[in-house]
C-alpha cells in the first residue's frame, strides 16, 4: 500500500508535471517534426484561394504550434476579397485555411473606371463590365484615387458602401440601383423609379425597416415618387405632382 501523500509532495510531483508539459511544449514548438510542409486552403474564389497561398508561402518550415491567426492575417492584409480567415493545425504538417470573403455590395464608378467595394468600403477590385452588374451605383468624381484593397473614406464612395451593409434585412434588398451619399442626405433610388430619402445616416436601421414596411404595403408598382424617412416618427410619402401625398 501506498503511503499518505502529503500536500507538500502533492504541490512538487504537480510543479513538475507542469515543467515537464511545458518543456515538452517547448520542444514541440520548435521541432521540425511539426513544421508546416502544406497550407490546404478553402473557401472564396479560385482567384482568391491562390493569392491566400501565395501570401501565406512564408509559414511553410514554421511549427504549426507557431501559427497564430494574428500572424496569418498580417500576412493577408494585402488580399482585397479576405473578410476574416479560420485555421485548423492538421498534424504533423497540415495547416488548413477556410476563408471568409469580402461580399461585394456596391458599384463604384469613378470616370470610365468601376470598381467592386465591399460593406466595409473596402476596394476588392475593377469591374470591366459594370453594366452587367445588378448591384447599386454609385458615382465620384473620375480624378478619385482608387486603390485595390484600399478603404475608401466616407466622403469617396465609403458612406454609399457603409449604408448598404444593413440592407439585406430592411425589405429594400434587390431594389435598390442607385445610391447618392453626403454626410447630410443619403438618397436610394429603387428599380421602379422610387426614390428613398433617410437625410442623415443616424438611426439608419430603423430608417430602413420603415421604409422597407412601407414599401411593402405601396408594392413596388405604386404611382408615388417617393418615400421620406429621414424623420422616423413622421415617415412621408410623395406622389408625383404633391410635396406630401400621405404620412403615418
Amino acid at each position: 500500500m501506498f503511503g499518505r501523500i502529503s500536500r507538500r509532495q502533492l504541490v512538487t510531483w504537480v510543479a513538475v508535471a507542469l515543467l515537464a508539459c511545458t518543456g515538452l511544449y517547448s520542444i514541440a514548438r520548435f521541432t521540425p517534426i511539426f513544421a508546416v510542409s502544406s497550407i490546404d486552403v478553402v473557401g472564396g474564389t479560385t482567384a482568391t484561394r491562390a493569392a491566400v497561398s501565395a501570401a501565406l508561402e512564408g509559414e511553410k518550415g514554421r511549427s504549426l504550434l507557431a501559427v497564430s491567426g494574428g500572424d496569418l492575417m498580417s500576412r493577408l492584409a494585402d488580399v482585397p476579397d479576405v473578410l476574416s480567415i479560420r485555421f485548423d493545425r492538421r498534424f504533423p504538417s497540415t495547416l488548413r485555411v477556410t476563408v471568409v470573403p469580402e461580399r461585394p455590395v456596391l458599384v463604384l464608378h469613378a470616370g470610365k473606371t468601376a470598381w467592386l467595394v465591399s460593406a466595409r468600403a473596402r476596394v476588392l477590385g475593377q469591374l470591366l463590365h459594370p453594366r452587367r452588374s445588378s448591384l447599386p451605383k454609385a458615382w465620384v468624381p473620375a480624378k478619385t484615387s482608387v486603390t485595390v484593397g484600399s478603404t475608401l473614406p466616407l466622403n469617396a464612395g465609403g458612406l454609399a458602401a457603409q449604408a448598404l451593409a444593413p440592407v439585406a434585412g430592411s425589405g429594400l434588398n434587390a431594389h435598390v440601383r442607385v445610391v447618392d451619399a453626403t454626410k447630410e442626405n443619403l438618397d436610394f433610388r429603387l428599380s421602379n423609379g422610387l426614390e428613398v430619402r433617410f437625410g442623415d445616416t443616424g438611426d439608419l436601421r430603423l430608417k430602413l425597416a420603415i421604409a422597407g414596411r412601407i414599401l411593402r404595403m405601396i408594392g413596388m408598382k405604386s404611382g408615388d415618387s417617393y418615400i421620406d424617412v429621414s424623420v422616423p416618427e413622421r415617415p412621408v410619402v410623395g406622389g408625383p405632382n404633391s410635396q406630401v401625398a400621405g404620412g403615418g
